[in-house]
This record gives structure tokens, C-alpha cells and sequence, in this order.
């Protein structure tokens, strides 16, 4: 049950002055900052002792002076009020990074109780606005969904809004979506819908194992009734009709719950998607010339989908599969055009979509398998969605950011596929803060010990100390060191290459760094003699190839034989590609709307692209191991020889 503590007065509270002027006593650090003057009359006051000056009444011009002044209060009550004073001041002025020093400082590590909801509120509104979900994480342990209720009536919407921004910030989206709860049953939120949509969302980022969990542990009809809709929505196997007439079951069992009046946006549009889905779609696939293959993966994916939906079989859908290797792409659309479809699923090959996206209306939506170039603009309804390098290196960058590991090396393979990773990981990085410190292309015949010792600064190290030599005109005993100032390593490499370079990384010093990759380090199937070599290695792949109970990839193999490695991977992004024509609309039409596919969690960009979410492994002793069951180990490895020394 969710306990509520008592107010405390509005007066306890700092808040940003635009809210709660009378709160703030006026800020002058930035009128003193540089007055020379004064700077010396406080050195002078400083080295006087600190016992002259009055903590009620000072503004410190840093945090650093305020931290120190605090540390020599022995009045534990002053020293935190006045730390919580200043914190407020230097958030007001909008430097949250000094506001975050105080907040952390030894003296706060422990508010005594007067203080404590005035350091919540302070804390959460740096931690949110630095982005920092080791310290929102640290806070969240000390939350509870009615925190914000603590504060009075003119502060309590702020300090939801930040407690639900922090409980997300530090990935415990449950949490969010209770906090959500009670506000709206208290009468606070005017956004009904909006905020339904936020609990939706929030409980679609919960795992199933917590959901499980919770389920048996919280008491109320509210959250018993959403986490009961959320287990219904995830149920495997579920079709566009069956999902539709589970929400109405559920809401005509829990007609008094607040989300039966007022479904999330998503679900309203699931319940008509049945009758939106195109019944006549075009597939078009190369299915001869030398992307045959492909093709053939991404038509069976697709239909072993279909063949699969049990609620098409109550619709006359009807698909045609063009090859669109056999014509000219601008003849072959016409023809696709003239069997009247709903829906053209296709083309694969770039050339083909810069051509199609030129047509101006498109009289037909598209569902292309590929991505346009940047620079291009896609004409309205024209989706893409396609294995995109691009997906894997937000995804990596993302990872790197939430493990605080931002300044990292980076391994690429030669060419074009190579260059956009690289161009991708490198935009991903730079909008969460890190940087690639030092990129080195490789080649597959190339030798990988120079590579390796490139990345690492092995022989940057070498080359000063032959500098050094030359100087002094001594020889001079020296051991290489790598470069110190890097957090991890982006490995970008097939298995038979990154098999031989994670154990030089070892070699050459690097075997503390963490190794993050893409897919393409997995073949799909386990080879645990040759993957020991990866062990430590974290990687991102998709739900086909890392799910363990996996009806419809269970059921498909039977219809269609064992699809492993890239192809494997295509037949899934085949059968996404039918799961989204059935739900364009939702993707397009809700924000934050997503379906969980066979590729990924899938959403989409407001410019119409499909963006994947893949799941995370880790190679232990040979094996991928899910890092939804598993935590990551970062064990270091000692050189492979013992010294490092060729």
C-alpha cells in the first residue's frame, strides 16, 4: 500500500524563482564575481577563519567555496541549510553542474529530516537536467510514488513531474507509471490522456519479469488494473484481432478503472486497426540476379508472417510478389500500380527507393525495405524500414552513455558499410557527450597485431621512446603503454577477425577495456570452442537470433527449414516487414508507439523511418548469454604473455 507523509511547509523548498520568487533572496554571485575587491576582502576574510563568516547570510561565488565552508560548520543543521541554499541559487542561475557538487558534497550525504524533501527536490531537478542516471539511481532508492505529495499544493505538480523524470532517467519506468497513477487520482493532472499515454508507454519499457513480480505485491485497483492490461497486450502469438477484442474484454471486467473511459491512444487505435489493414499488398523482391537470395529470405519471412496470422484468415488479403530484378524499377511500378494494392511492400535495392521516392504524390503507400540516403526527403507515406547499421550504432552509443563509458576506440572494416557505421556511432556519440578518440580501418588480410597496436597507442608509445633516444643519444629500457584515456573499445568485425583481436587487445595492454560490437561479430549459431576467444564481449543482435522461446521462429523453421546467419536474420526482417504493414497507422499515427517484431522493438521516426531496439548478449565461456537474465561482467584480461613485450 502507498503511504503518504505528511506536508511540510511551502517555506522548507527551493524552486525556481520564476515560480517561487519569495524564496530566493537575490543572487549576486554574478555581481561580486569579478569585482576584484571584493575577491581579496574574501581571501582576507578566508584566511581570518572561517568563524567570521555568518553561513545564514553568505552567497559563495563557487560551489567549491560553499562545500568548504560547510565542511568547517559545526552546526550540522546550518551547514545543511546553507548548502541547500546555495545549491538553489546556482540552479536558478542554471549552473546545474555546481548545484550537483553541493548536492553531493560529504555534508549532504546524510539530510537530517527537516531537510531531507528540500535535498529530494533540489537533487532531482540536477540529476534530470544533467542527465545522470547513476545519480537519479542513487535518488530513486530513497522515492516513493507519492514523494511528491510532500510538497505544498504550488509545488506538487513540479515535483511529480521531476520524480517521474528521474524514475525513467534511472530506468525504473514501473515507478514512473505509479507516480503517474496517483497523480491523476488526485486530481492534479489536467492532461488525462496524455498522462494515460505515459503510463502505457512507461509500463511498455517494464520487463515481463517485473511486471510478474509486481503483480503479486501491489494492492489497488488502479495499478492491478493497468498491470493486468499490460500482461494481456503481451501475450505471444496475438493478432490484430485477437488484441482488439482482449482491450474490450478488459475494459468491459474493469469498467470503473480510469484507463476504461480514457484508453491510451495506442490501444484506442489497435481496437480498428482490423479493419484499417491493406488487403491487397505488392511485394516487390529481387528474386533473381545475384540478390536472390536476399529476396527469397525477405518473401518467406514475409509469408510464413502471414500464413501465421490467424486473423487473416478471416480477410480476403491477397499478396502478389513482382520481381524486381526482371524490369526496369519505373516499368515495374507501373505494372504494380495497375493490380490496384493497398499497400507496396518494397523495393530492396537503394537505386529503386531514390527512384519511387521521386514520385510526387505517391498514390500508394510504401513500405520500403531500405533506407534513402540522408540527404534525401522522403514524399508523404513512405515508410522505411531495413537492418540498418545506423539502428545498432545509436543503440551501442546509447549503452556506452548509460555505462559512463564515453571517450572510446574504434575498429571499422574498410568500405562503404564500414563508413556509415563509423558516421552513425560517431552522431550517436556525439549527442550523448562521448567522442571516438581514435578510429583504424582494417582489412581482411591485413596484419591485425599493427591494427591492434595502432588503436591502443602501442606504437605512439614506441615511437616517443625512439624520440627520446635519439635525444639524449642513449638507449633507453623501456616497456609501451597504452593510451590511458579511453573507456572502452567498438568493435567492428566478422567473427573470424574479432576472434583474433580480442586476444591482441590483451596483448597490447587493452585487456581491461570493455569491448561493445554489432551483430556482425555473431554468426547465429553457438561455436563455443571458437567463440571462447569473445569471451567479455557485449553485443546487440536481434530477437530472432538471441530469443530462447520463440514460437513463430519454432513454427517457421518447420515450414521452411533452418535459417541461420544473415539470412536468417532477413527472413525475420521479412516477417516485421508484414507486422508493420498490418500497423502503419499506429506506428505513424501515436508517438512512442512501438511492436515488438522479430528484428527488435520497433517505433518510428516522425520523418517515417522504422527504428529497431535489438536485445543485448554477453559471450560467456563460449556462449551468448541474454543480458536481460544475466548482469554483464567486465572481467580484465593479463597480456597474453605476461608482459605485453612482443
Amino acid at each position: 500500500m502507498l503511504t503518504v507523509p505528511p506536508k511540510h511547509d511551502a517555506a522548507d523548498y527551493t524552486a525556481p524563482q520564476a515560480q517561487r520568487p519569495e524564496l530566493y533572496e537575490r543572487d549576486m554571485t554574478k555581481t561580486f564575481q569579478n569585482s576584484p575587491v571584493v575577491a581579496a576582502l574574501l581571501a582576507a576574510t578566508l584566511l581570518g577563519g572561517c568563524a567570521s563568516i555568518n553561513l545564514e547570510t553568505h552567497t559563495p561565488l563557487s560551489a567549491s567555496e560553499a562545500v568548504t565552508l560547510a565542511a568547517d560548520e559545526s552546526d550540522q543543521a546550518l551547514a545543511q541549510s546553507y548548502l541547500l541554499r546555495s545549491a538553489g541559487r546556482f540552479q536558478q542561475s542554471g549552473d546545474h553542474a555546481a548545484a550537483r557538487q553541493i548536492l553531493l558534497s560529504p555534508a549532504l550525504t546524510n539530510p537530517l529530516p527537516q531537510f531531507n524533501d528540500q535535498y529530494l527536490l533540489l537533487a532531482m531537478a540536477s540529476a534530470v537536467e544533467l542527465n545522470d542516471s547513476n545519480w537519479a539511481e542513487q535518488l530513486t532508492d530513497t522515492l516513493s510514488p507519492s514523494q511528491y505529495q510532500n510538497y505544498e499544493d504550488d509545488l506538487t505538480t513540479r515535483a511529480g513531474g521531476l520524480q517521474t523524470s528521474t524514475y525513467l532517467l534511472a530506468r525504473r519506468p514501473l515507478d514512473a507509471a505509479l507516480t503517474w497513477m496517483v497523480m491523476l487520482d488526485s486530481g492534479i493532472i489536467g492532461d488525462i490522456q496524455g498522462t494515460q499515454d505515459k503510463i502505457w508507454q512507461a509500463l511498455k519499457q517494464t520487463s515481463d519479469a517485473t511486471l510478474a513480480s509486481e503483480a503479486q505485491r501491489l494492492v489497488g485497483y488502479t495499478p492491478q488494473g493497468w498491470l493486468e492490461l499490460a500482461a494481456i497486450m503481451r501475450e505471444p502469438g496475438t493478432t490484430l484481432d485477437s488484441q482488439g477484442r482482449r482491450i474490450r474484454e478488459w475494459q468491459y471486467n474493469w469498467t470503473s478503472h480510469p484507463a476504461a473511459a480514457t484508453l491510451p491512444s495506442e490501444l484506442q487505435l489497435i481496437t480498428t486497426l482490423a479493419q484499417q489493414r491493406p488487403e491487397h499488398i505488392a511485394l516487390a523482391l529481387p528474386l533473381s540476379g545475384p540478390l536472390a537470395k536476399a529476396g527469397e529470405a525477405i518473401r518467406d519471412g514475409f509469408l510464413s508472417a502471414f500464413y501465421q496470422d490467424d486473423s487473416s484468415q478471416d480477410s480476403e488479403i491477397e499478396i502478389t510478389v513482382f520481381d524486381t530484378n526482371a524490369t526496369p524499377f519505373g516499368e515495374l511500378y507501373q505494372k504494380i500500380l495497375a493490380a490496384s494494392p493497398d499497400l507496396i511492400v518494397g523495393p530492396l535495392i537503394k537505386d529503386s527507393l531514390t527512384e519511387l521516392s521521386q514520385q510526387q504524390p505517391l498514390p500508394v503507400p510504401v513500405l520500403a525495405l531500405n533506407y534513402l540516403p540522408e540527404t534525401a526527403a522522403a514524399p508523404d507515406r513512405f515508410y522505411q524500414f531495413g537492418l540498418g547499421a545506423e539502428d545498432e550504432a545509436r543503440q551501442i552509443a546509447a549503452r556506452l552513455h548509460a555505462e559512463q563509458k564515453d571517450q572510446v576506440l574504434a575498429l571499422f572494416p574498410d568500405g562503404d558499410w564500414g563508413n556509415r557505421f563509423e558516421q552513425a556511432l560517431n552522431a550517436a556519440l556525439a549527442e550523448q557527450g562521448g567522442q571516438i578518440l581514435h578510429s583504424v580501418r582494417f582489412l581482411n588480410a591485413e596484419d591485425l597485431r599493427t591494427v591492434t597496436a595502432d588503436l591502443l597507442g602501442i606504437n605512439t608509445s614506441r615511437q616517443r621512446a625512439i624520440t627520446i633516444e635519439q635525444t639524449i643519444g642513449l638507449n633507453v629500457e623501456f616497456e609501451p603503454r597504452r593510451r590511458q584515456d579511453a573507456d572502452a573499445i567498438v568493435m567492428v568485425a566478422p567473427p573470424t577477425i574479432a576472434r583474433q583481436f580480442k586476444p591482441l587487445f590483451a596483448f597490447y595492454f587493452g585487456g581491461d577495456l570493455p569491448v561493445y560490437a554489432p551483430s556482425l561479430i555473431y554468426e547465429g549459431d553457438a561455436a563455443l570452442s571458437r567463440d571462447r576467444d569473445l569471451n567479455g564481449v557485449l553485443f546487440t543482435d536481434i530477437p530472432w537470433i538471441l530469443g530462447d522461446d520463440n514460437p513463430f521462429r519454432n513454427e517457421s523453421m518447420q515450414a521452411f527449414g533452418a535459417f541461420g546467419g544473415q539470412l536468417g536474420r532477413l527472413f525475420a526482417m521479412g516477417a516485421d516487414a508484414y507486422q508493420i504493414g498490418n500497423r502503419l497507422a499506429l506506428l505513424d499515427q501515436v508517438d512512442n508507439a512501438s511492436l515488438e517484431g522479430q528484428t527488435g522493438r520497433l517505433s518510428m521516426t516522425a520523418d517515417g523511418k522504422v527504428q529497431r531496439e535489438q536485445h543485448w548478449a554477453q559471450f560467456q565461456n563460449g556462449v551468448p548469454m541474454r543480458l536481460d537474465d544475466t548482469a554483464p561482467t567486465h572481467d580484465t584480461e593479463a597480456p597474453a604473455d605476461g608482459t605485453g613485450t612482443q
